[in-house]
């Protein structure tokens, strides 16, 4: 048996990497890519629009995504599913969370300056300009 120091991990800096054999272990946070049954659970402190990629949707293949607006504010806008409908809006105040449905394009616009949460499987995340 092998022994890790335990230390504090500083959430802003690294991501929780969550592995199918139970290990939990501080990382490089990853937009895309990473093992694709490793789950990352990512934490950011964003000040406008640009820094959520506001002007790109996203979508996660391999699983839903939890979406934490931890403080400030947030909105989470979901491309419509059927030509000519209108996107869907969900507000997250501070404290406030929302389930993103594995597959479903979203995008994020900030409220105000925000801690954001983001648990997922990262594995064949796509960007698209808006």
């Amino acid at each position: 048996m092998t022994t890790t120091p335990i230390t504090a991990v500083d959430l802003f800096a690294s991501a929780l990497q969550i592995r199918p054999d139970g290990d939990v272990r501080a990382a490089e946070r990853r937009m895309s890519g990473g093992d694709a049954d490793t789950w990352q659970v990512a934490t950011f402190h964003v000040e406008t629009d640009a820094d959520v990629h506001g002007d790109h949707w996203e979508m996660h293949p391999a699983a839903d995504e939890a979406v934490c607006c931890l403080s400030g504010g947030v909105r989470v806008y979901f491309r419509p599913v059927e030509d000519g409908a209108e996107e869907e809006t969900v507000r997250l105040p501070a404290g406030s969370a929302v389930v993103v449905p594995r597959g479903r394009w979203h995008r994020l616009e900030l409220d105000a300056p925000s801690d954001l949460m983001s648990i997922t499987l990262r594995g064949g995340t796509k960007l698209e300009r808006r």
